[in-house]
């Protein structure tokens, strides 16, 4: 029984294993992609798709520690410690927002991912905000807004489409 328990635990940790590193790869393709809105550090946001697949194939422990170990990897290996900060904030902000609304089974794929996108650019602006102590950038929440609706329904479509495959 525990040589079941151990084989369970190592097919999980592997399953897992790969989600972080096609999250990291997505990360790593993304900042390759010179993707300019006219607002800084605005991107399209393809590593949520791998999120948003986990907290619905699997739950949401995992996807929130893969989010989490994705930001800080990504962080170090392609960016700095503010980078770091900033996605930290929106992604656990994202995170929440969007395991929220699909407990409480009312939202579709599609719904939670647009939230997803939009919370996280809100995250990400609060921080900011207490970074550089300027609270005129709360300004740039409108354009964020219309983005995290944009980049979040494409990031629900994409997710949405993968999911009925696996299922």
């Amino acid at each position: 029984m525990k040589e079941s328990s151990r084989n369970n635990k190592a097919k999980k940790g592997a399953f897992l294993g790969v989600f972080l590193g096609l999250a990291l790869i997505f990360s790593y393709v993304e900042s390759l992609i010179p993707f300019y809105f006219g607002v800084p550090g605005m991107k399209l946001g393809l590593t949520n798709v791998v999120i948003v697949v986990l907290m619905y194939l699997v739950g949401p422990m995992d996807a929130i520690i893969i989010s989490v170990l994705r930001v800080l990897l990504a962080g170090f290996m392609f960016g700095n410690a503010f980078s770091i900060v900033y996605s930290l904030a929106g992604a656990v902000l994202s995170f929440v927002v969007m395991f929220l609304m699909k407990h409480t089974g009312k939202f579709k794929v599609i719904s939670v991912s647009i939230a997803g996108g939009i919370s996280h650019n809100l995250g990400q602006i609060l921080v900011a905000m207490l970074v550089v102590e300027n609270y005129n950038l709360i300004l740039y929440f409108p354009l964020l807004l219309v983005a995290g609706v944009i980049t979040g329904l494409l990031i629900g479509i994409i997710s949405q489409e993968i999911l009925l495959r696996l299922h």
